[in-house]
């Protein structure tokens, strides 16, 4: 007889196990079926570990400057194998952590490889050879996606290395291209750079980060040249020749080359659907290979529900944890509110550091609001001179109302230090439709970097302070 429970999920990756979770604390019966570990990508392969690579690349960028602050210290060397010790070290901390909620929401967890039948029920092909049956009243699929890879540099761990690879180096190579500029490309660009790394960064399109505000775009793309990091935009990438040094040659149109140690592609991430699915499920996939879904997530079988990287929707973790709160209250036939995507934070952690929500200039003219905008710099700021980071800045997109004023903020985009930890104001103000009148009469802490946000609300009031 096969195991029965309320809910079925297929991946143990944010949004799986948030929506065991979730489904968990409301009463639920939970089985979740994880091939690898619970945590997924984010955990075990992704945000996590390359977070803590990037802290690392911080504290060395720190200790260059140490001398700024009075601080006489000999120049940092870089021992990466520590580094990917203290990684393994907190994400073993986290996937512990993790374990142990599961269990206490009850949720039974089953290792091996999901596949959902023409019957509605899910067979798991166990690690060790097993075969279970498992049937859930609704099924939700949650698998995630995968490093996608370019024709002609197919991955393969030595010379070409996935996002995968590069957070399972042990030791930091000499030189490396890194195939994309968005916001993985630039975190791993950023990272590799400021632990000494020599690092050129290749960009099909016009600019970095597409998709970003083209302002802070800038400031990010300055700020790799100021670190030495060679940005080439707008090229098209012909091959590479391995050679007799170990290295390899990256051929450029124009017969540019560049040589290095490693190449990283960096170009997204596609939906990893692999044995998910029975021929007969009745699941429709788009173009692309992402199962289609409807606003409420289910999808073209009554019953079984997709998220997070699964689907056509920003692939970040807090999105696939706003996914599963949303799909497990559908099953429960509880009200709910669709996600507004385009609201959606994001944060890159590259130095310097992006975060926005809501639409950039160009964005909303595209759509046919008449826009205000201000800038305000960290260049002004007394808590930015205090850490000595300076650079960047934070702007806000307002809709002009029917007085002519400044109306609805329509999205908040920053560059500069720890704007990924400033972001929660500009959140808040966007999703809410908040006016800079309404913003402006909270009190913003001094000396603050928040006080950058403040600043640019108060001044499309009329009636700034310092700005």
């Amino acid at each position: 007889m096969p195991d029965n429970f309320d809910l079925v999920v297929i991946g143990g990756g944010p949004a799986g196990y948030g929506a065991a979770l979730y489904a968990g604390s409301a009463g639920l019966s939970v089985g979740l079926i994880e091939k690898d570990k619970v945590g997924g990508t984010c955990l075990h392969r992704g945000c996590i570990p390359a977070k803590e690579f990037l802290e690392t690349a911080t504290i060395a960028r720190t200790v260059r400057r140490a001398s700024e602050f009075g601080i006489e210290a000999s120049q940092p060397q870089v021992k990466f194998e520590v580094s990917y010790q203290r990684k393994n070290k907190v994400v073993s901390q986290l996937h512990g952590g993790l374990q142990g909620l599961l269990k206490k929401r009850k949720v039974v967890t089953y290792l091996g490889t999901g596949t959902l039948q023409a019957d509605g029920s899910v067979e798991i092909l166990g690690n060790d050879g097993s075969t279970t049956q498992v049937v859930g009243n609704s099924v939700l699929l949650a698998s995630g996606s995968v490093p996608r890879s370019i024709p002609g540099f197919e991955f393969d761990g030595k010379y070409i290395l996935s996002s995968d690879d590069v957070l399972d180096l042990q030791a930091l190579p000499e030189s490396v291209v890194v195939i994309g500029g968005g916001a993985i490309g630039c975190e791993f660009a950023s990272m590799m750079a400021d632990l000494g790394v020599q690092v050129t960064m290749l960009e099909a399109l016009a600019n970095i980060l597409p998709g970003c505000d083209r302002e802070v775009a800038l400031v990010v793309e300055q700020g790799f040249k100021k670190k030495g990091i060679d940005v080439r935009t707008g090229v098209k990438i012909l091959g590479y020749t391995e050679t007799a040094n170990n290295t390899v040659v990256v051929s450029l149109d124009g017969g540019n080359q560049v040589e290095v140690s490693k190449v990283i592609v960096s170009v997204g991430r596609k939906p990893y659907t692999q044995d998910l699915l029975d021929d007969s499920s009745g699941v429709d996939l788009d173009e692309k290979g992402f199962v289609k879904v409807g606003p409420s997530l289910e999808t073209s079988r009554n019953g079984v529900y997709a998220i997070g990287d699964l689907i056509n929707t920003p692939q970040l973790a807090h999105v696939g944890f706003a996914e599963a709160m949303q799909a497990v209250k559908v099953i429960l036939g509880e009200s709910w509110l669709p996600i507004d995507y385009h609201r959606v934070p994001w944060c890159i952690y590259s130095n310097p550091e992006v975060a926005f929500a809501g639409y950039s200039e160009d964005q909303a003219k595209s759509l046919g609001y008449e826009v205000v905008t201000h800038k305000t710099r960290f260049s002004g700021n007394s808590r930015a001179m205090i850490i000595g980071e300076t650079e960047g800045l934070v702007k806000v997109v307002c809709q002009v109302d029917s007085t002519g004023k400044a109306g609805s903020i329509l999205g908040v985009h920053m560059a500069g230090p720890w704007v990924t930890e400033q972001l929660g104001a500009g959140y808040l103000a966007t999703n809410w439709e908040a006016t800079p009148d309404d913003v402006a009469s909270f009190v913003t802490a001094h000396p603050t970097l928040s006080e950058a946000f403040g600043e640019a609300v108060l001044a499309l009031t009329g009636r700034g302070l310092h700005g």
